[in-house]
């Protein structure tokens, strides 16, 4: 691979975290789950990608989330908070807020529109994003940093790109069945070692997998337990509360759609400095590890813990239905050096050769109804 030479300090804490797991290999009979591997490359304590301190979104960082793009995302989802706190609590609580961008444009727009919000919380795992939150949100003083799930919650909840950052187990189909990718050395190289899939690992290929048997030997895929783990918490959350919403963007596809032959190996990326590549190995803690999403497994997760499934949608749909256009023409289209930018940013976010397809949107909630402008387009029953 040809990609940017990280500087000598970013080498430096990639070598310590890869000393660490190294030793956590050592200390497990010389093997770890891939699921275990990917969580020490991403949040171990001050080495992870993102827990240490490298700057992960915009031109400086790894990729450009859809908030960074244009702030009319945002804008539009103040509106989708509007209609979900109006049937339960002025609050919002987002996870993984990145940059702060989302909260910004989202407070920004409600300010100029009248829409109360007594709290804007953020589940924030990054120190450096929490830092730099902070300093984009000193003007919003409705805004507080939890450090994890708050026992119940009413209003609205946003997660953008939250689900693909989250560890998953790799499975590989082998002669003697399905097998889970475990992580060891070899020549001081991480390598991977195929291990007979255990009891747990077993019963979630049989739950998440359409027809694993029929899949062909050589097979490689996710699956996605702490995803899954992600929504029974939040559906406790939102079921102990009195009403709310989570709406959740992430690249991914239903099960009938994501365990097919054209992607026999898998959906794992990674990214760095801008550059996509399929090396989880390399460089751990300086480049992010992402997997598709599997729509189904998170939908059946929630609504197995008590959450209904509202709507399933691509994001061109969502954001459309949910007054993306009508946000735009608030800008004079003859006021061209204006509206022209805007209007090349909102077509990144809604054509299908940019992220209005490959971007889809999950909404689940308790005793909330959603506008039927957004429901025009649901594809729940595609999951």
């Amino acid at each position: 691979m040809s990609l940017p030479v990280p500087d000598s300090d970013a080498l430096a804490a990639s070598h310590a975290l890869q000393h660490l797991i190294a030793a956590e290999i050592a200390r497990n009979d010389g093997a770890i789950p891939f699921v275990r591997f990917m969580e020490l490359a991403l949040y171990a304590p001050d080495l992870g990608y993102y827990s240490g301190g490298a700057a992960k979104l915009g031109k400086d960082g790894d990729f450009t989330t859809a908030p960074e793009i244009s702030p009319l995302f945002g804008a539009t989802l103040a509106h989708v908070a509007a209609a979900i706190m109006a049937q339960t609590a002025p609050r919002i609580l987002e996870f993984g807020a990145g940059t702060g961008k989302l909260a910004c444009d989202i407070l920004t727009e409600a300010a100029q529109a009248g829409i109360a919000i007594e709290q804007y919380a953020i589940v924030e795992l990054s120190g450096e994003l929490r830092a730099r939150q902070e300093l984009a949100l000193a003007a919003f003083p409705q805004v507080v940093w939890l450090d994890g799930f708050p026992d119940s919650f009413e209003g609205a909840v946003f997660g953008n790109e939250v689900l693909d950052a989250m560890p998953v187990n790799l499975i590989s189909k082998t002669p003697a069945g399905w097998c889970e990718l475990d992580v060891s050395i070899a020549d001081g190289q991480f390598v991977f070692v195929e291990r007979l899939a255990g009891d747990d690992v077993a019963a979630q290929i049989a739950a998440q997998v359409p027809e694993a048997d029929a899949l062909p030997v050589g097979y490689v895929s996710e699956i996605h337990g702490v995803a899954c783990g992600f929504m029974r918490s939040l559906a406790r959350m939102l079921t102990n509360g009195k009403g709310g919403a989570a709406v959740l963007f992430d690249y991914g596809f239903p099960a009938h759609e994501y365990y097919l032959d054209l992607r026999a190996t898998g959906t794992l990326m990674c990214h760095y400095r801008h550059h996509a590549h399929a090396e989880p190995f390399y460089l751990p803690g300086l480049q992010d590890i992402t997997a598709h999403v599997d729509f189904t497994a998170m939908a059946v997760a929630a609504q197995d813990a008590g959450l209904d499934v509202l709507a399933y949608m691509n994001q061109a749909s969502f954001l459309l239905g949910a007054g993306l256009g009508d946000l735009l023409l608030r800008t004079d289209p003859e006021q061209v050096k204006t509206y022209l930018p805007q209007a090349s940013a909102v077509q990144k976010l809604v054509s299908p050769a940019e992220m209005g397809e490959l971007f889809k949107v999950l909404v689940v909630g308790h005793q909330v109804e959603l506008p039927e402008t957004l429901l025009s387009s649901d594809r729940s029953h595609r999951l």
